[in-house]
């Protein structure tokens, strides 16, 4: 039987391929056209703040420890075409090209950065997806006579592109473009550099898919610590000859000698171009409930593939590390002959910005919510994280969102600094059961005073959207 071929050796392909060898005896080829292999690309803003000693903490799987599970590990080697047909997939390697055969095909080639207008080949302009892009920022942050190698570890990095920026002067202003997740954990990691940053969100308020409560809390937090926040603004280009010297909004140039892009992501799809792959959001491969494409014998899984909404049953796009994790575990496992399906998304996610912790899951947007469907009701509250007598309790705020008509819990957000961000999970459950509201407000969660109160503040908005939904 010819092998199961994977492209790609991160989160999706990596867990494939680990999980297809434990439960078969099926010879399983995995093609990675960089050197990096299954590493924490969340981590690396943490890397990059010191919280990280060394770039290699963020490997989840060595090269070795691939080959041990008996993986045939084939790094540098890129897969430059699929022929469907024929089940076979061209790859090039230094100078050599050639074919392989295939009896399935997992095509797990993540995402990439959108750079847009900014990519101009400028020392001091960066995205932060991947390892490589980590350890230039690092490095550029660094004073050439303070710049520490050892930070780097053993692994494949870059040295040349680590070395030119390690001997360039660092920046004193740094300008972030996007108010998303990576905008807003790179503001702490660059303010706790020494860096003066300035953040651009050409949005009314920072991390949008969490809520308007949850962005005004994280602009309020940013501003405290130090972080010149300009939202409704739109960074128009980065200047400079050679090296970033300003970015231009508005038709004004204003002076930086950093601009980190942060303005999302797109699925790597190009590899199947030709092919008549079916296509979904964002352009994302589409897949069922297995992870199969249109394609006979052909998987795509993680941040290149669609999956189903958990709260609205439809198509959807979210490039997020359980969701790749999870996908490739259940291919891996459909291919060696146990059909799993690759299960919904709901968006789950939390962040930290400084020590406001904040999370998300389902539809907060109400809009987003009406045009599925629903008829819904938001409230949003505040209430203690710890009984009120008890030191350290801090006020945590709820969205809740429900739909009227069912009663069910369609999705909410959460901003606090005492361990708000693990409540979400609360409402990821919930959501995964299917409860409403009432249900919700029903359960029976844990209580103490040095870790909630009788009332836990998820019960408290669920309590509240209850009583709307009576009106």
């Amino acid at each position: 039987m010819d092998p199961f071929v994977v492209v790609g050796g991160d989160a999706a392909g990596l867990s494939a391929a680990s999980k297809c060898r434990r439960e078969s005896d099926r010879e399983v080829i995995v093609f990675e056209r960089g050197q990096w292999i299954s590493y924490a690309h969340c981590g690396t803003p943490y890397f990059v703040k010191g919280s990280v000693d060394r770039l290699t903490d963020l490997l989840s799987l060595s090269p070795a420890a691939a080959e041990e599970r008996g993986i045939d590990l084939r790094r540098g080697h890129e897969v430059v075409s699929v022929d469907a047909e024929d089940r076979t997939v061209t790859v090039r390697a230094d100078d050599e090209r050639f074919e392989q055969p295939y009896a399935e095909l997992l095509v797990a080639t993540g995402a990439s950065a959108v750079t847009g207008p900014f990519d101009r080949g400028l020392d001091g302009v960066f995205s932060l997806h991947g390892l490589d892009d980590a350890a230039a920022i690092d490095a550029y942050l660094a004073a050439p006579e303070e710049y520490d190698p050892d930070r780097l570890g053993d692994g494949p990095v870059d040295r040349d592109r680590v070395d030119h920026n390690a001997a360039l002067e660092p920046p004193d202003r740094a300008v972030i473009v996007g108010g998303g997740y990576v905008g807003v954990e790179m503001a702490e990691a660059l303010t706790a550099r020494g860096v003066d940053v300035h953040l651009y969100q050409r949005s009314a308020h920072l991390l949008v898919p969490f809520g308007t409560a949850v962005g005004e809390g994280v602009e309020s937090e940013l501003r405290d610590r130090g972080v010149t926040v300009h939202t409704d603004t739109e960074v128009d280009a980065v200047v400079g000859d050679g090296r970033v010297e300003a970015v231009r909004v508005d038709g004004d140039e204003r002076p930086v000698d950093m601009a980190l892009v942060g303005v999302g992501v797109e699925p790597n799809t190009a590899l199947l171009d030709g092919t008549g792959v079916d296509r979904g959001p964002s352009g994302a491969i589409r897949t069922d409930e297995y992870g199969r494409t249109n394609l006979p014998a052909v998987y795509a899984a993680g941040d290149v593939a669609t999956a189903r909404h958990a709260v609205t049953g439809a198509e959807t796009w979210v490039p997020l590390g359980l969701t790749a994790n999870r996908a490739g575990r259940a291919v891996g496992s459909t291919v060696a002959g146990d059909p799993t399906p690759v299960g919904g998304v709901a968006g789950t996610a939390v962040v930290k910005a400084f020590d406001l912790e904040c999370g998300r899951v389902g539809l907060v947007d109400t809009e987003a919510a009406a045009a599925a469907g629903f008829d819904p009701v938001s409230e949003t509250i505040t209430a203690g994280s710890r009984s009120g007598y008890y030191p350290g309790s801090e006020d945590t705020t709820v969205t809740l969102v429900a739909d009227r008509t069912t009663g069910r819990t369609l999705g909410g957000a959460i901003v606090g600094r005492d361990r708000a961000a693990v409540r979400i999970d609360t409402l990821a459950t919930a959501i995964g059961g299917g409860l409403t509201v009432a249900e919700l407000e029903r359960l029976d969660l844990a209580y103490a005073p040095p870790f909630s109160p009788v009332w836990d503040p998820i019960l408290v908005a669920a309590k509240v959207v209850n009583g709307r939904l009576s009106e």
